[in-house]
């Protein structure tokens, strides 16, 4: 069994969970501890003990600790990414691209940890000197979400610890094998006992005991609407600094100039790669009247040589949908889609069993037409391979159309028109915004995160993570 990790040591949990691969639910990839509330506490007490002597620990340091953790990362991101396709889902290329990326944001905090900045002015007052720095937080609860179970943890707890944080890190439930192995990596880092710590277990044990404790300085989440709004109430509440990056119903907006090739490869691998379970996915298909006819034929053509099978096997496409909680959403949403009078164009089924008899949470890939703004499959997050099509007079419309959600993550265009491309990357109510390219699918070292219902606080990963993991300090001399 696979413990958590508190104060430098491996401990049993208070009970275990099972960790089930999707691909095939005969098979189990692990037993995972799962702390409760007290042990949740104690990892807090052994941050907190820590956290005097890693914020005041060298640049050097640090940079040797994360370095030494992204180059073991990349070293075996062939193995650790065949351990997270096992347990997600997500395809085995995918997969490996994404420990690829998180040895790579290790590494680009490392050399953060040498760049702190800071600035020296002079004072409007005679003889006094003013020195900003920025200075760590405290003790970071981290709670992260199923779909990216090693990227997301990665910018997370790289930057956290890049600034002199102590971090206790919760995943979450059905992805424990890929926390565990990057926490495994970081035990053997050289990390001081109680500057990192693991805690598996429920939301609303380990959570919540994060989320009420004063010792806490602040919390960085990624999840669903519901429960970041929870965590936002939990740290007002105690004044506490909070992160949240939560839903999406991003737009992708498909004018009549578009190369259609283009268009279809942007549609296809933001809605339907990763099996959907992306909050960057671009769930909405916003198309042009002249050539929505065209558009939505060639999509159904590219659907159909989209393989649904296992995903650590060589040719699949699509992996199945991560548990039979998430199956089932997706064809609710399907059923609800159809009932409100859209028209399910291609795809939807549930396949019990691969061509090998593999049962698994296999769904085809849908797209949905003849949709309304106001239908739910345009309003809610489905989070699955399910794409919604809205038609369009003209770019104004579209614009307009794509804006209207409460949701403001990712929003893509795809045009030849240096004007409409320019027009919206300025009037785009979006945090990220592409053009002919897709929605999901973002660097390791620029901002991350969104506007309106999808995104608080501070953007997450580059140079703008410092906004969230430290605290500006002014000091001023008299000479």
């Amino acid at each position: 069994m696979n413990k958590n990790f508190i104060a430098g040591e491996w401990l049993d949990g208070a009970r275990v969970s099972r960790n089930i691969n999707p691909s095939d639910t005969r098979d189990l990839v692990g037993e995972y501890a799962q702390a409760d509330a007290a042990q949740t506490r104690l990892a807090i007490s052994a941050a907190e003990a820590a956290f005097p002597a890693w914020s005041l620990s060298t640049p050097q340091q640090r940079f040797d600790i994360l370095d030494a953790v992204g180059t073991e990362i990349l070293a075996r991101r062939a193995e650790l990414g065949d351990l997270l396709a096992r347990e997600e889902g997500k395809t085995l290329p995918e997969a490996i691209g994404e420990v690829a990326r998180a040895g790579n944001i290790f590494k680009f905090f490392a050399g953060e940890a040498l760049r702190p900045g800071g600035e020296a002015l002079p004072s409007v007052r005679p003889g006094v000197g003013v020195e900003i720095t920025r200075e760590a937080l405290g003790v970071v609860g981290i709670i992260t979400p199923w779909n990216f179970p090693i990227a997301i943890p990665a910018w997370k707890i790289a930057p956290a610890l890049a600034y002199g944080n102590c971090v206790v890190f919760k995943p979450a439930d059905l992805v424990p094998g890929s926390a565990w192995a990057l926490a495994e990596i970081l035990s053997r880092s050289g990390l001081p006992q109680g500057v990192f710590n693991l805690v598996m277990g429920r939301g609303s044990e380990v959570g919540a005991t994060l989320l009420d404790d004063p010792r806490i300085a602040a919390v960085t989440f990624t999840g669903s609407v519901a429960t970041g709004q929870k965590v936002a109430a939990a740290c007002v509440a105690r004044m506490a600094k909070f992160q949240l990056e939560m839903g999406g119903k991003n737009p992708m907006i498909v004018l009549d100039d578009a190369d259609l090739s283009v268009a279809v490869n942007c549609a296809v691998q933001s809605g339907y790669f990763s099996t959907g379970q992306r909050c960057t996915a671009s769930s909405r298909l916003i198309v042009t009247d002249g050539i929505h006819d065209r558009f939505v034929a060639a999509v159904i053509e590219k659907m159909k040589t989209l393989k649904v099978d296992d995903a650590r096997k060589a040719g699949t496409d699509i992996g199945p949908v991560v548990d039979q909680s998430q199956l089932g959403q997706d064809q609710a949403y399907l059923g609800i889609a159809q009932a409100e009078g859209a028209r399910l164009a291609f795809g939807g089924e549930a396949i019990e069993r691969n061509a090998e008899g593999q049962p698994g949470f296999y769904l085809r890939p849908a797209l949905i037409t003849d949709t309304t703004p106001e239908m739910r499959i345009n309003r809610e997050e489905v989070f699955g391979p399910v794409v919604s099509v809205l038609r369009a007079r003209d770019y104004e419309q579209a614009l307009l159309l794509a804006n209207d959600t409460p949701f403001g993550l990712a929003a893509g265009i795809a045009t030849t028109s240096l004007k409409h491309a320019t027009h919206f990357k300025r009037h785009s109510q979006a945090g990220m915004v592409m053009v002919n390219l897709p929605t999901a699918g973002v660097d390791y070292h620029v901002p991350f995160g969104g506007r309106k219902g999808s995104s608080y606080g501070p953007r997450e990963q580059g140079r703008f993570a410092a906004e969230f993991y430290t605290v500006v300090k002014t000091a001023y001399t008299m000479a």
